[in-house]
């Protein structure tokens, strides 16, 4: 009798359909002897990259010194929660690679500008799907009702 594994590998496709239904994950990059870990929305283009806008600063000095990094994505239920974890190369686009980016559903979360276009050429993927048992819930307080 074989043991039920709770933890299911994603396939590649699965991966993928996970970013192109999400818009929201976590960068991770190094900025000199540091590594900073930073949210922020993006896309995925038709080239399989990850594409977001950013402004000039620490992320964008990071990213030029060091183009390696990690970018990750999740959601969670009551009993399910999933992830996908990406590493890859950034790379700041300029000119004509920037303006074919405009047409992705791609705009700054945050009132500020964002001139800025990189895409992360993906490397390697992998994700994960977790069944949760999550027994202390039972300790949560719930509402009653009056």
């Amino acid at each position: 009798m074989t043991e039920h594994n709770p933890i299911t590998s994603l396939t590649d496709s699965e991966c993928w359909e996970m970013l192109h239904a999400q818009e929201f994950g976590r960068l991770a990059f190094h900025l000199l002897d540091e590594v900073h870990i930073v949210p922020l929305n993006y896309a995925v283009d038709q080239d399989r990259r990850i594409i977001f806008r950013t402004a000039e600063g620490s992320k964008l000095l990071g990213l030029t010194i060091n183009d390696d990094v990690a970018f990750e994505i999740d959601e969670f239920s009551e009993d399910l929660a999933t992830s996908v974890v990406l590493r890859g190369r950034a790379r700041h686009l300029e000119g004509r690679d920037a303006d074919a980016t405009d047409q992705l559903p791609l705009r700054p979360w945050v009132n500020t500008a964002k001139y800025n276009v990189v895409a992360i050429e993906v490397n390697e993927i992998n994700g994960r799907r977790f069944e949760l048992t999550r027994p202390w819930l039972h300790m949560r307080p719930h509402d009653v009702d009056e």
